[in-house]
């Protein structure tokens, strides 16, 4: 039972809300567009879960690896760190979470498309295998990218673009160019995420040479990069509610606008273990943003 605890921390639940967002959007606008199948969303769900949990044991081994799981980092206490877990279980229970993800990715492919081996399924198969290897290679090896300042074009890439594009793709087979703006307004808000993250770090990230963007530019430009992401995701929706009409309800996400005035407000005032709250309150912030945004455009159809 002790290990069984060790291991769902581990997993670090309180991330799926963020991660599960990309594909519920894409998911949701494919069904204002008449093409939602509850059996490919079923899928791709699993697959999403899969691949953010195979993220988060990775970042726990790289990190410990790496010696920046310490005493002196602010975020929660880790299994591997505490030593509940050792790192031949968290490799072994990576292993058996990325063949997870394997398998749900190739069950909801083959959903989606009924042919494993025409283009469309090709496409998807690159996209699962890029997501597995930027799961992984975030703070694992020695060219981690999460340790060079690129975890936020990674994370816009992955919880945004891929996300969104790639569950409504699945469920349509098609791919309008006007969700890139959806797609990036996910992104964005998730690259703020894990900026909140190593703004809170900092001092811990840079004393073991993790080189984040806050590393890089500092506690205060790091705030106002965080506020040009915000702002940016903010401009995106307006710009495709605007150009993709749905009526009023498609405005409903106007709703949480207020929730992200109030998070920019804790992040100018918060430092250190201060911003960690900022992490989830950002993150149901986007989910809930998700959700309104997506059912607004449904009802609007």
């Amino acid at each position: 039972m002790f290990k069984v605890r060790a291991y769902i921390t581990s997993f670090r639940l309180r991330t799926l809300p963020l991660s599960l967002s990309g594909v519920l959007l894409g998911s949701l606008l494919a069904a204002s567009d008449g093409y939602f199948k509850t059996s490919t969303f079923a899928w791709v769900m699993l697959t999403a879960t899969a691949l953010q949990i195979l993220s988060n044991l990775a970042n726990e081994v790289g990190d410990l690896s790496k010696g920046t799981d310490n005493e002196h980092r602010l975020g929660p206490i880790r299994s591997a760190q505490s030593g509940a877990l050792s790192g031949r279980e968290m490799i072994r229970a990576m292993i058996v979470v990325g063949g997870i993800a394997v398998i749900t990715g190739s069950l909801l492919i083959h959903e989606a498309f009924r042919d494993l081996l025409n283009w469309k399924s090709i496409s998807l198969f690159v996209a699962g295998g890029a997501s597995i290897v930027a799961a992984i290679k975030y703070t694992v090896g020695d060219n981690a990218y999460g340790y060079r300042g690129l975890g936020d074009l990674f994370v816009f890439i992955f919880f945004g673009l891929v996300s969104v594009m790639g569950s409504y793709f699945a469920m349509a087979g098609v791919l309008p160019w006007i969700y890139v703006f959806p797609a990036s307004a996910i992104g964005l808000l998730s690259a703020g995420v894990l900026n909140m993250n190593n703004i809170r770090d900092i001092e811990n990230d840079s004393a073991c040479g993790k080189r984040t963007l806050p590393v890089i530019l500092g506690v205060k430009r790091a705030k106002i990069y965080h506020y040009v992401l915000i702002l940016a995701a903010v401009i995106c929706l307006f710009i495709y509610t605007f150009l993709h009409p749905a009526g009023w309800t498609a405005y409903l996400f106007v709703i949480v606008l207020p929730l992200l005035g109030i998070h920019l407000k804790n992040v100018y005032r918060g430092e250190g273990r201060e911003l960690d709250s900022q992490l989830k309150f950002l993150s149901i912030t986007t989910l809930l943003l998700t959700l309104l945004l997506g059912f607004g455009q449904i009802l609007g159809k």
